[in-house]
């Protein structure tokens, strides 16, 4: 990392001597490593003087928090956890434990929260985290992850990195080292890829189609109605909840992703402790008060940053009528039929 160097040389009889001794040496580097079972996060540039790596805590993430679809959390974790359970087995019978694991779907649906729990669930095992800023640490971060195995290797918006080769954007020689790395492990290396991202459409399909660096993509999707629900359930807790109108907001949040019902709460939740002192009861008003916020400011920022503006099943803008009944004409949006005025997006959306 840009300091001093430590050289160490064996003088013996025989040569068979000193490289046992320098043997027992590495494997007791490796076995003490400050770094080893621990979650570091690699920043810097190389190119720049070097770079640095700090060991971070993750707060633990427990299953319940989890609020995805049925049997992808089981595949998630079969896939993430159960060649470190069964390591001997599978090699025995001549299975490699290097593996790859994307999760992708849009922005707010859980896939860093994902990766926190299967961090959480490995107890011991390296993590070594990836960046955006840090790619260009590939390398050595794979270095440190095959040195102090098992170990995980996490790379949040891997597409920055990955991009199809064709894509106009100079990121080949990113792409080309992580799939080096990837390819470079032995077959009984224990090290875990964990990638996450929002957009598969620009990924190069010698990544994310390719088992043996990609084995299984999980897509964590928008929650449905049911899953909505429970994301209200999971992000009221701490709050005494009286709602007679919640199906009237799991409705209007259709669209809507896990992070937009969790900042719903606490606003709810904000709008309610200055109603009054001591325990907070969030009530119908405060979740529709709440909810109207949520809507006008995910309106702007669309409107600001999408041309043309997302579908019309895109909070927040859920359906209110059926396509028959539509004819050419677009879905109202919900801000204009809840405040009675012109879109903030209406510009885009013609």
């Amino acid at each position: 990392m840009g300091g001093p160097a430590l050289r160490l040389e064996v003088v013996a009889r025989e040569r068979a001597e000193a490289e046992g001794l320098v043997g027992e040496i590495e494997a007791l580097m490796r076995e003490h490593n400050v770094y080893r079972g621990r979650v570091v996060a690699f920043s810097g540039d190389p190119e720049m003087g070097g770079f640095g790596i700090e060991v971070r805590t993750l707060p633990a993430v427990d299953r319940d928090a989890i609020v995805l679809p049925k049997g992808a959390p089981e595949r998630v974790e079969r896939h993430a956890l159960g060649p470190a359970r069964h390591r001997e087995r599978l090699l025995a019978a001549g299975r490699h434990l290097k593996r790859g694991l994307l999760l992708h779907r849009a922005s707010g649906t859980g896939k860093t929260l994902t990766a926190m729990y299967l961090i959480a669930r490995m107890p011991g095992r390296t993590t070594v985290l990836l960046t955006g800023g840090a790619f260009g640490l590939i390398e050595p971060a794979c270095a440190l992850a095959r040195e102090l195995q098992p170990a995980t290797v996490v790379l949040e918006d891997v597409d920055l990195a990955a991009h199809e080769r064709d894509f106009e954007m100079p990121r080949g020689p990113l792409l080309f080292e992580l799939l080096n790395e990837m390819d470079g492990l032995a077959e009984d290396a224990d090290v875990l890829f964990l990638l996450t991202t929002n957009r598969t459409d620009v990924l190069e399909p010698a990544l994310a189609a390719r088992p043996g660096r990609i084995d299984q993509s999980v897509e964590l999707p928008l929650p449905d109605a049911t899953d909505r629900r429970r994301l209200i359930e999971l992000y009221a807790r701490g709050l005494e909840l009286r709602s007679e109108q919640l199906e009237d907001v799991v409705e209007r949040l259709d669209g809507a992703s896990s992070a937009h019902v969790k900042e719903l709460l606490r606003k709810a939740a904000l709008l309610a402790a200055e109603d009054g002192d001591g325990g907070i009861a969030v009530e119908d008003r405060h979740l529709l008060a709440a909810l109207d916020e949520l809507v006008i400011a995910s309106a702007e920022v669309r409107a600001s940053l999408f041309a043309p503006a997302p579908g019309p099943n895109a909070f927040p803008f859920p359906p209110d009528e059926d396509e028959d009944e539509l004819g050419d004409r677009r879905r109202l949006p919900a801000l204009e039929r809840w405040r009675g005025r012109p879109h903030p997006s209406a510009a885009v959306r013609r």
